[in-house]
């Protein structure tokens, strides 16, 4: 079996470092099994388990054995997917806190992937003024990515993630065990995250990755540990100098620009995130390269293993005109103009505007599928 046995397996132990809102984050196979962690949180309070059609059948049974010290616990179960990622859904999750008495001392556990983990922590920020919760991401994307950093919302029509709220969660515990239920398209998606945070802060941890892609594709445990440990180090490195994206956080983003755009053209869900982040990582490679940024044999290198992993390497064909108006609903926009996450090397990242014509070369090279 891919990865092999879980069991007794070592954890590894990460830090958020922000202040007294620091929080750890576990990597390895059982961390969803570490009542240690979680009594603490929640013990003598209403506990609301909040996932979906697909992860609570999975993993929900394990997750409440694990809350015994639990006052109560309410299980909310969410339609699946990025097209249910707005304010009916968000509602149900209030429906279900307010019909359970939920007070200012609950905590909510959000047990998913990204759309589960966004939700629920936005739920969790805004319930009766914010209360407590904790990241159980079932996920490659979400391991590496969104369970960390606070970030939390929901999709409007016209922007992915414009309603929302930063709000940091008490605990992450990322169970790679949890990986091995996960359908291919599913990791690969979560891929593009993994690859973005090697191209923009750690060319030697993008080189490791390219070197371990078929074991991480084959969902080899040690090789996963791996990428989600290094991939939370990296982000909790660039939350801890900037939580609520002043400067520096904003080259998380690598990718995110064309990609949410492609997610709110094409409709949420009709392209997983990753992929459309994919995609999105050879659009801003190109625009690198077009500003004099970043040096051909790197690009190429880039591209190179954002195919290889299986991701979308060309954009929906749309007009340049269409792509602006998408990108101009961003939170990186100033007055409706767009701003890029750029590289001026592999492992070096910065944010700069472009100027009309090489975007427009750039869209015109990329955007052929």
């Amino acid at each position: 079996m891919p990865g092999g046995a879980t069991a007794n397996r070592p954890m590894r132990a990460l830090q958020v470092s922000l202040g007294d809102r620091s929080y750890p984050i576990v990597v390895g196979a059982g961390a969803l099994e570490r009542r240690d962690l979680l009594e603490p949180i929640v013990a003598g309070r209403s506990v609301a388990i909040v996932s979906n059609t697909t992860v609570a059948p999975l993993y929900a049974g394990r997750l409440r054995a694990m809350l015994g010290g639990a006052a109560q616990v309410v299980d909310v179960v969410l339609p699946d997917g990025e097209a249910h990622k707005h304010w009916q859904t968000l509602n149900g999750i209030f429906d279900a806190l307010l019909a359970a008495r939920f007070d200012r001392n609950s905590v909510l556990v959000a047990l998913g992937g990204g759309v589960v983990g966004d939700m629920a922590g936005f739920a969790a920020a805004v319930y009766q003024r914010g209360i407590d919760f904790v990241q159980v991401p079932t996920t490659l994307l979400a391991q590496v990515d969104s369970s960390v950093g606070g970030k939390t919302g929901i999709n409007h029509p016209l922007g992915k993630n414009m309603i929302g709220a930063f709000h940091q969660p008490r605990l992450v515990l990322a169970d790679v065990a949890c990986l091995q239920s996960l359908p291919q398209r599913e990791l690969i998606a979560g891929l593009a995250e993994v690859i973005k945070h090697g191209a923009i802060a750690d060319w030697a941890y993008f080189d490791a990755v390219a070197d371990d892609l078929p074991a991480l594709l084959a969902k080899d445990t040690a090789a996963l540990e791996r990428a989600v440990a290094r991939s939370c180090e990296i982000k909790a490195d660039v939350v801890a100098h900037d939580e609520r994206e002043a400067g520096l956080r904003a080259i998380l983003n690598f990718g995110h620009t064309f990609g949410h755009a492609i997610e709110a053209g094409m409709g949420y869900g009709e392209w997983l995130h990753g992929e459309a982040v994919g995609a999105g990582m050879v659009m801003a490679t190109d625009l690198s390269q077009r500003l004099g940024l970043l040096d051909a044999a790197d690009g190429a290198r880039i591209r190179a293993l954002v195919s290889a992993a299986g991701l979308p390497v060309a954009a929906p064909r749309w007009s340049a005109e269409r792509y602006v108006e998408l990108m101009s609903v961003d939170k990186k926009a100033e007055r409706g103009t767009p701003k890029f996450v750029l590289l001026e090397a592999l492992g070096r990242a910065c944010v700069r505007r472009a100027p009309d014509d090489a975007l427009r070369a750039t869209l015109a090279a990329t955007a052929t599928g």
